[in-house]
């Protein structure tokens, strides 16, 4: 049978243990959340760019369409241009709505779950 001492160090040995486990799963769980959230902003950050290049040659394209249907090709452009500056306003006034929040709970999610 332990002697009273031999169970107080045990205790300690197992309770040093614990801490070390305890502290190397937490490194763990906050590089895989990590890595995930990183992941994540890279694949939409890719997305992002083959659209925007798809909305540019878009716009373009229709700026030329629009400016050879009224006749001048500078027309195109300055409607076009008109149309971002207007969706451009709206995304300002609403930026908290539709950007800050979205991507502030997406972040807390992917960290907390």
């Amino acid at each position: 049978m332990d002697t009273p001492i031999e169970n107080i160090e045990n205790l300690f040995t197992n309770a040093g243990e614990y801490l070390e486990n305890k502290t190397e799963l937490l490194k763990m769980k906050l590089v895989d959340k990590t890595s995930e959230a990183v992941s994540s902003i890279a694949e939409k950050l890719i997305i992002f760019f083959i659209a925007a290049v798809f909305f540019v040659l878009l716009s373009v394209g229709l700026a030329l369409f629009i400016g050879f249907w009224l006749g001048h090709n500078f027309y195109g452009f300055f409607i076009m241009a008109a149309l971002y500056g207007i969706v451009g306003l709206i995304i300002h006034v609403s930026r908290n709505k539709l950007i800050k929040t979205p991507i502030a709970n997406g972040l807390i999610h992917k960290f907390l779950n």
